[in-house]
């Protein structure tokens, strides 16, 4: 029989091991090297063992990815989350809107720092202080016309992110603040207070005109300071626009009759109080955000003041009497200048006569709608939003019947409206 002549200078016996390490096989090791002679055999053992290397740091590379693969999908804890979330102040939390913003901030876990004005509260703001530490908030006290107070809160507590929801009276306190976040340097972002119209689009009468005046002037000083800012523009809030001055603090619809606007046709952008803070929060971390105008509109929410009172009529399942309140009438309240009725008659002479809210489109390289930024998130429509109210209704009134419909709302507590909403 002729010799089977192979290809390859190793012997048959460790070609069947060529890709195991040479030592475990003690067998063949002498036949190997007796045949290759030692020179080739040390190369070959050099170059084994070079393979070994290599295959166990591929498995080391390997087994790093799935242990990173596998951290990235474990479902992080709340203090971890926490400790990602940069520190907000918010200023003017125990506000209207202010509020919102300080339940979304500590609902999302972050650490939230809350400043109150030094000296004795009104007892619902007192209340609201005192719900907010329970919940977590650090309160803090001082003034944010102190420039020094407020560049020493900032830096102690390296506070990353500062919300105002300041009222009108203080809308100019503002600049020491914006000075103190300037000199600080390390705040990433501020939110004036702002939460309703572009300022510098909307044109009301006054004396409305002025407190815009007041917030463009803390819009240039935010702008030439080089801060990091983002502009929250979330129009009305989701209830019954009254023009009168004063609103209960949980505002029902009229149970008497309906004041129309005009003809009553302009629409309007109405918003949850509790999506104004939610959505509020979800801006100050995202970079599309910076230095922008983000615009409220949900196209559920959009709503001309018939619309809104046919609304309210389907809920009660009556049908109330309409009276129209004419643009000339609003411009004689507004003309009045009384303090707080001519401010909330100038804004509602802009929004359901002239129509601020709608009279523009969000295309400018400065503007972003915040739907588009966050399409997965919901706003709660005005429908759900009225249901609320009846069930306070229902909560607060025995069965009426058409003839002893009382002329005036059930509130429980009123107070004069800090026009800061609009």
């Amino acid at each position: 029989m002729a010799k089977i002549v192979t290809k390859s200078k190793y012997p048959p016996i460790y070609r069947q091991h060529i890709f195991l390490p040479y030592f475990t096989h003690f067998a063949c090791h002498n036949r190997v090297k007796n045949h290759l002679g030692k020179k080739d055999f040390s190369n070959l053992r050099a170059k084994k063992k070079k393979n070994i290397q290599r295959r166990r740091k591929v498995k080391a590379v390997c087994s790093r990815k799935e242990e990173l693969a596998a951290a990235a999908a474990m479902t992080v804890s709340p203090s971890l989350s926490v400790a990602r979330n940069g520190r907000v102040l918010i200023v003017g939390a125990t506000g209207f809107i202010g509020r919102f913003v300080a339940e979304a901030s500590l609902a999302a876990g972050r650490p939230t720092y809350v400043l109150v004005r030094p000296g004795p509260l009104h007892p619902s703001k007192a209340d609201t202080v005192k719900s907010f530490k329970h919940k977590g908030a650090i309160i803090l006290h001082g003034l944010i016309s102190d420039k020094t107070l407020m560049e020493k809160i900032l830096r102690e507590h390296e506070i990353e992110t500062v919300i105002s929801a300041v009222g009108g009276a203080t809308i100019l306190d503002q600049i020491a603040l914006v000075e103190a976040i300037a000199a600080v340097g390390t705040v990433k972002r501020f939110l004036p207070s702002e939460f309703g119209h572009d300022v510098d689009r909307a044109d009301p009468v006054e004396p409305g005109l002025t407190m815009y005046e007041e917030k463009r002037k803390v819009r240039r000083w935010v702008e030439k300071s080089g801060v990091a800012y983002t502009y929250i523009c979330c129009n009305s809030i989701a209830s019954w626009p009254y023009f009168d001055n004063t609103h209960p603090s949980e505002v029902l619809p009229p149970l008497d009759r309906f004041q129309i606007y005009g003809d009553g046709t302009v629409k309007a952008y109405f918003v949850d109080g509790t999506d104004i803070g939610k959505f509020t929060i979800k801006t100050v971390d995202d970079i599309r955000t910076i230095n922008k105008n983000i615009h409220f509109r949900p196209p559920s929410n959009l709503y001309d003041i018939n619309g809104l009172a046919s609304l309210w009529e389907k809920k009660i399942g009556r049908t109330l009497p309409r009276i129209t309140i004419t643009e000339n009438h609003l411009l004689a309240l507004a003309a009045e200048n009384r303090i707080p009725e001519s401010i909330v008659a100038s804004f509602t002479h802009d929004i359901f006569i002239k129509g601020c809210q709608v009279n523009f489109a969000v295309e400018g390289p400065r503007d972003v709608e915040v739907g588009t930024l966050y399409p997965g998130d919901s706003f709660r429509t005005l429908d759900e939003c009225f249901n609320d109210f009846l069930l306070k209704l229902k909560d607060n009134l025995e069965p009426v019947h058409e003839e002893n419909v009382s002329t005036k709302n059930a509130v429980v507590e009123s107070r004069a409206v800090t026009p800061t909403c609009a």
